[in-house]
């Protein structure tokens, strides 16, 4: 018998067209909850939305535009749950950067979730006890060449969790972070392809547990949004399968 239940809970999954996205979407349905899941991608939507338990609401939205994202309000019921999943990470060493490269991360990694997050509260869309759960990287606080615009953003994600975390406890609503290793996902197939398969063998050697799966984070995340992890907010949930802890070898 499951632990847990997300039975009558209404999540709201940004980034739910594949990977991370898709799949807290769907492990949520298999817990009972009812999806509303949004992304750019309207046929890989109904992908999503076709391997979920339970029916879906499905939301085109280019979560970019602040104009795309005001009109997604009035589509929207109240929610119980809220998965921030989009993500992009667009490698670049520091000395190429653009202002073009910088607004390409942030609008999306960054000011997105933020602007979403804040207009949810101001239309009202938020239960008591609701929880948000933020997809972050391991890297933001492991740092790798090219990746500092990736690592910025994420890190400031993760600011902001901890101060949404303290604004809305009154209303014992949580926020709370997830930092995954690198998952099985379009994101590992752009690591792999921008390095040789040599490189590529000794980096996935580091992690003792192998690359995680995006079910992983999956489980994880339909846990914080669960009321079984009430009392857990402002926090952050390291998943790497052991990849900082075997960096640390000496």
């Amino acid at each position: 018998m499951t632990k847990f239940s997300l039975h009558n809970h209404h999540v709201l999954v940004t980034g739910a067209s594949s990977g991370i996205g898709r799949a807290c979407a769907v492990e949520a349905s298999s817990l009972g909850a009812i999806c509303t899941i949004v992304g750019r991608d309207i046929e890989k939507l109904k992908e999503t939305a076709s391997l979920c338990k339970t029916e879906s609401q499905i939301i085109v939205c280019d979560l970019s535009s602040y104009d795309d994202v005001k009109k997604m309000m009035v589509q929207l019921g109240k929610m119980d749950g809220i998965v921030h999943a989009a993500g992009i990470t667009y490698p670049r060493p520091i000395k190429f950067l653009k202002p073009e490269h910088i607004h390409k991360i942030f609008d999306i990694n960054y000011i997105a979730p933020v602007l979403l997050t804040s207009l949810l509260l101001q239309t009202n869309k938020i239960n008591q006890g609701a929880s948000f759960v933020f997809i972050s990287s391991v890297s933001s606080q492991h740092p790798y060449f090219g990746g500092s615009m990736y690592v910025s953003s994420k890190a400031a994600l993760e600011a902001f969790s901890k101060s949404l975390a303290i604004e809305c406890a009154p209303n014992k609503v949580r926020s709370n972070v997830i930092r995954p290793g690198l998952v099985n996902t379009r994101m590992l197939i752009e690591t792999k392809e921008a390095g040789t398969d040599e490189n590529f063998e000794n980096y996935e050697k580091q992690y003792p547990l192998g690359f995680g799966i995006p079910e992983d984070v999956a489980n994880a995340t339909c846990y914080l949004l669960s009321k079984e992890a009430k009392w857990i907010t402002g926090s952050e949930l390291k998943m790497d399968g052991g990849l900082v802890l075997n960096s640390k070898k000496v």
